[in-house]
């Protein structure tokens, strides 16, 4: 089991989405969140209005997959979000120790799902 963490660009989350959907991954956890990488937080456009400072609006994904759904995962988040420019965001892959289903007590592969 492994929980990948993926920051993007905020107009790219609807890409993203679809992309996942497309390769059967349906469960997802979607943040707001703020902060800046090698850009510094160097002012952006973002729906025609400029965005500045040194924390920049972002989006958080949160994925619980089996290992079958992690490559396929990874695919489908970089051919959502990339787009070659500086600031497109960054996907982290870690082991999840256990996982328990709250609903039916399922643990493990199972409770992912």
């Amino acid at each position: 089991m492994k929980y990948i963490i993926a920051i993007i660009q905020p107009d790219r989350l609807d890409e993203v989405l679809m992309k996942l959907e497309e390769k059967e991954i349906h469960l997802v956890t979607v943040t707001q969140v703020m902060g800046h990488g090698r850009q510094k937080g160097i002012a952006e456009v973002y729906r025609s209005h400029k965005e500045g400072g040194s924390l920049l609006r972002k989006i958080k994904l949160e994925i619980g997959v089996n290992e079958a759904f992690v490559q396929p995962a990874i695919d489908a988040i970089l051919g959502g979000a990339q787009t070659g420019n500086i600031g497109d965001g960054k996907i982290f892959v870690m082991d999840v120790g256990q996982c328990v289903r709250i609903r039916t007590g399922e643990k493990g592969n199972d409770a992912i799902g």
